[in-house]
């Protein structure tokens, strides 16, 4: 596996990566981690490589853009000096312009969130032993439905900024695609975003396939 032993692993995000974690920093405790693929990875990197002893952190939180982000970075990643980093946001950058079209000071746009995530990626990176950039997804296979047509273009800039950073890259929307050819969106969320426990399998294995690890 790409993580070393003895390595800090901290993720963060939106509430995809949240799920209920423990305040104020969620620890490899218990279920502080949450009731999702962050703690999914954890409980399966214990019962695959428990020696490895990885500590996983979670500062993801609930209804988070790439602004959100930006504005507690020093303190919920930097100040934390972790060894890895994953990634994953940008689901609400693009759901808020549908479910609030009128609420346009919440949309945040495909070229203000490339420049915040290049941003926060560049300065970022070099700190770092490795970075996971984890795509922004949306559970249906018609590429033109309208919020999947946009979440495509808002992965694109997490592939573009993988391949400039030397990023392991998750693609989880083929993650939920291989799944979606056997079963209805509905049986991974019922609103096509917030993951049921087999959504989050679906992440967990997504995250873990990238770091080349098995079991």
């Amino acid at each position: 596996m790409k993580i070393h032993s003895n390595s800090t692993l901290l993720m963060i995000g939106d509430s995809i990566t949240d799920c209920g974690r423990a305040r104020p920093i969620a620890e490899a405790v218990s279920w502080d981690l949450g009731n999702g693929y962050v703690a999914l990875i954890h409980a399966l990197l214990g019962a695959t490589c428990p020696g490895q002893n990885i500590r996983i952190r979670n500062t993801g939180i609930s209804g988070n853009t790439v602004r959100d982000l930006a504005a507690r970075w020093q303190s919920d990643v930097l100040d934390l000096k972790p060894d890895w980093l994953s990634i994953m946001i940008g689901i609400n950058d693009v759901w808020r312009q549908f479910d609030a079209p009128l609420q346009i000071e919440w949309h945040v746009p495909l070229d203000e969130y490339a420049s915040i995530l290049e941003h926060l990626v560049r300065t970022t990176r070099p700190h770092l032993k490795g970075l996971v950039l984890m795509t922004p997804y949306f559970i249906e296979l018609n590429q033109a439905d309208p919020m999947r047509a946009m979440m495509d273009r808002y992965s694109e800039v997490v592939r573009q900024l993988a391949g400039q950073y030397q990023a392991i890259l998750v693609d989880t929307q083929a993650a939920f695609e291989c799944i979606l050819t056997a079963v209805h969106p509905m049986a991974l969320a019922s609103d096509r975003v917030h993951p049921n426990l087999a959504g989050h399998m679906v992440l967990a294995r997504a995250f873990l396939q990238a770091l080349e690890h098995a079991w």
